[in-house]
């Protein structure tokens, strides 16, 4: 390993690059002309101490008339009187039993013929695209 480690220093030592003065200029302002600006993100204002106390007095208000529904629908000995009025007695309707005789239907060809389908389509598109770009 240290004698390829010695032939590459060498080999390199041997390699005269010279950069004129006109490419560096260029290759320097092609570098800072990519450099990308950051936005300046808009400041945050802080909100004012009557929002919080706002926002907090309005979730408790709004807890305690769910509390105060819950309860009053929940009154024991309230109970609502419900009224049944007199009818005619309803006549016994009698349902036939039906036996139903029912398969499930087998979709595995017609899946299996779409999945097909689609990879053919998508190894023609494949070598169009390779066509089309010239590989």
């Amino acid at each position: 390993m240290d004698k390829l480690a010695k032939q590459l220093k060498a080999d390199a030592a041997l390699i005269d690059v010279q950069v004129s003065d006109e490419l560096d200029r260029r290759i320097t302002a092609s570098l800072q002309g990519v450099i990308p600006e950051k936005p300046e993100l808009p400041a945050k204002q802080p909100r004012p101490a009557a929002f919080w106390w706002a926002s907090s007095l309005t979730g408790v208000a709004a807890a305690l008339v769910v509390i105060a529904i819950i309860n009053a629908q929940s009154q024991p000995g309230k109970d609502p009187v419900v009224q049944v009025a007199e009818t005619s007695p309803v006549p016994e309707v009698i349902t036939p039993i039906i036996d139903w005789k029912t398969e499930s239907a087998m979709l595995t060809r017609p899946l299996q013929q779409e999945l097909e389908d689609l990879q053919s389509d998508l190894k023609k598109a494949e070598e169009k695209v390779k066509r089309n770009i010239g590989l």
